[in-house]
């Protein structure tokens, strides 16, 4: 690739070393690119950019530094308009534990009065996680929104807590609703892996354009791609220590049922010898 000075992604080919898909290259992007990071939240809240006045991170990461896993931040937390905090999350391995971890994320952002404030005055909390793989499988969806509800009458208890689920390997299954604001257009732009396919996914949209730059920018910079491959690399040691884990649950559970299987027949064998008495 020619030296970022002189060229701009609209140029580049080939493939795409560091994606979207990449946690720290997602936050990297979102994080220098507020024109991009108000284009992508505009489309999951289904709001027009204009209504956008403020958007903020309220914990943005020193890009370059090292972290180690246990330090590194994998949401990005938002205020929206000075009136709803927003988390943001990329999670391209299933370790089996999403609606615990969202939830976890969830109440810890919506915990944030202060001693004295009443309870009416807590901001919304939406948390949207962008998942490369499908969260429940017997229910496959897109874009799915969760809320707390009765669930017999479906009244809403409240309005305030919100888990957004947007699914990249179901674009397929967008709504009207869906493209009408252009989420599958962003889930194409998280999926794309070449500068060519980026560009037909980015043209004549400006927010996606400002963030393709941006992706060109920091695949440019080595200190960032360190970093992206640091996070890669944690991905993909996390992901064998959770499949070996359960592929010695699933051992352990065999040899459990074995031994079970073994006392019946032990327990058969010895009524039998006992009626023969």
């Amino acid at each position: 690739m020619k030296n970022v000075s002189t060229i701009s992604y609209k140029n580049a080919t080939g493939k795409i070393d560091y994606g979207f898909r990449n946690d720290y290259m997602f936050r990297a992007v979102l994080q220098t690119s507020k024109k991009t990071l108000t284009g992508l939240v505009s489309a999951l809240l289904h709001i027009n950019p204009d209504d956008v006045k403020s958007i903020e991170i309220q914990n943005p990461i020193e890009l370059g530094k090292v972290y180690d896993d246990k330090e590194f931040i994998l949401d990005i937390s938002l205020l929206l308009n000075d009136d709803t905090y927003i988390n943001l999350e990329m999670q391209v391995s299933n370790n089996n534990d999403w609606p615990e971890r969202s939830l976890s994320y969830l109440c810890r952002s919506f915990d944030q009065l202060n001693r004295g404030q009443a309870y009416l005055d807590a901001k919304p909390v939406i948390h949207i996680g962008i998942l490369n793989y499908t969260l429940f499988e017997n229910a496959p969806e897109f874009y799915a929104t969760y809320e707390l509800q009765n669930i017999r009458t479906q009244q809403t208890y409240s309005r305030k807590l919100s888990l957004n689920v947007l699914d990249l390997t179901q674009i397929d299954r967008a709504t009207e609703e869906d493209k009408c604001f252009g989420i599958d257009r962003w889930a194409a732009l998280f999926r794309a892996t070449t500068w060519e396919e980026l560009r037909m996914i980015t043209k004549n949209n400006e927010y996606m354009d400002d963030g393709a730059q941006v992706l060109l920018t920091m695949n440019s910079d080595q200190t960032i791609r360190d970093m992206c491959y640091f996070r890669e690399r944690a991905e993909i040691e996390e992901k064998y220590r959770n499949d070996l884990i359960k592929k010695q649950e699933a051992e352990l559970a065999k040899k459990d049922k074995d031994l079970t299987e073994k006392d019946r027949i032990i327990a058969e064998l010895q009524a039998q010898l006992a009626s023969q008495k």
